[in-house]
């Protein structure tokens, strides 16, 4: 007797690049840049038509979000203080493109950790917050670059693109129409962050993540069961990126000044006030629904954003002061990692958990988007 597919993860993969900027170095580079401002604008400062910039501080960065350094594909770019943006080579169209690179070194990790060949995958998911290009999809050069039958496509739901892939992986293996697929977060925020704006410059870095999304029928010893996920979406300009390909029909753009909207924008305090308790009655809602209580959580693995926004979802979830074993944090190495974040915090935190042990891996941000995905240790 045949049995429906039940999905589950085999496996996830991380890659990190090797290049990390502390909070120090990229504080010195940002006041060097305020000094340097401020001195070339000082009659137009003395006179009012443009506004003295204030340097940033170490205490200032940790206090706001818990993060503590950032790994980076171009650390040398970020901290001229003329330049400040990643300065990366222009490949040709035969080249796989740097996207596609991290993108495959962090699908490689998975597929070994779970003992998968390529060849056994139906599909790819490139699900990251921004891609470097229109089309082709990312997706399917990461496919090619693997060796995949198949198909692929990228998708985008910003923060949140990870679980929304997770989410449609399980949905594509429990209505039969793939066994094994690749889900690939790759994540270079640094070429999207205003590292000119001294209430973002700190927030984000770059990684690529994989989850190898599989059905129980053929998936490794020591899996994780998908008890259930959740998605949610809610209209808001709190979070946004202007930058388009309609943009060169509006005229020329400009992104030196600090706060263009062609690069990363947030209203951070309005942000905070509406996103966390809309993921936490969330995960409270679909905990109800699947059964579980506080106590039945064993780990937490949340998006890794804001310390604060993660200890106030946790104490809702669990009806206590999360501990950092009740919920890992990756901030103070990582920084914002957009979708990655959530993966990289179970990624890096769940080996030592055992056969039945219950987490949930979340993400919100920008749409707004939230994802909740119940996991158990088989």
């Amino acid at each position: 007797m045949s049995h429906a597919p039940q999905p589950v993860i085999s496996a996830t993969g991380l890659f990190t690049p090797a290049e990390r900027i502390t909070n120090e170095e990229l504080v010195a580079s940002f006041n060097r840049y305020v000094a340097l401002h401020n001195r070339e604008n000082a009659a137009a400062i003395a006179a009012g038509e443009t506004d003295e910039l204030a340097e940033s501080s170490v205490e200032f960065i940790e206090k706001a979000s818990g993060i503590g350094s950032r790994y980076v594909v171009d650390k040398a770019g970020i901290l001229d203080p003329e330049h400040m943006a990643p300065r990366l080579a222009e490949r040709t169209n035969d080249e796989l493109s740097i996207l596609a690179e991290i993108g495959v070194a962090a699908a490689k990790d998975a597929l070994a950790r779970a003992g998968r060949d390529a060849a056994d995958v139906d599909a790819v998911l490139c699900a990251a917050s921004n891609m470097q290009r229109a089309y082709p999809a990312m997706a399917i050069e990461i496919q090619q670059a693997l060796g995949i039958d198949g198909f692929a496509f990228d998708m985008n739901v910003a923060c949140s693109s990870a679980t929304f892939g997770i989410q449609t992986a399980a949905d594509y293996i429990r209505a039969g129409h793939a066994r094994s697929v690749l889900v690939v977060n790759p994540e270079i925020c640094s070429g999207h962050l205003n590292w000119r704006d001294r209430d973002s410059h700190f927030i984000f870095g770059d990684v690529a993540t994989a989850i190898l999304v599989e059905d129980k029928a053929i998936a490794p010893a020591g899996h994780w069961d998908i008890l259930g996920t959740r998605l949610k979406t809610v209209f808001s300009n709190n979070i946004r990126n202007n930058f388009g390909f309609l943009n060169r029909a509006h005229g020329a753009i400009d992104q030196s000044g600090p706060k263009t909207d062609k690069l990363f924008v947030q209203e951070g305090r309005k942000v905070f006030k509406e996103v966390v308790p809309m993921v936490a009655a969330m995960i409270v809602e679909e905990m109800e629904k699947l059964g579980l209580q506080g106590e039945d959580m064993r780990r937490l693995w949340l998006h890794q954003a804001n310390t604060n926004m993660n200890r106030l979802i946790a104490h809702k979830v669990l009806g206590h002061e999360a501990s950092a074993d009740e919920s890992p944090t990756v901030l103070d190495t990582y920084g914002n990692t957009s979708s990655a974040g959530s993966i990289i915090a179970y990624h890096l935190n769940h080996e030592d958990m055992q056969a039945g042990d219950t987490g949930l891996i979340c993400s919100f941000g920008a749409g707004y988007s939230a994802g909740t995905v119940f996991v158990r240790k088989t």
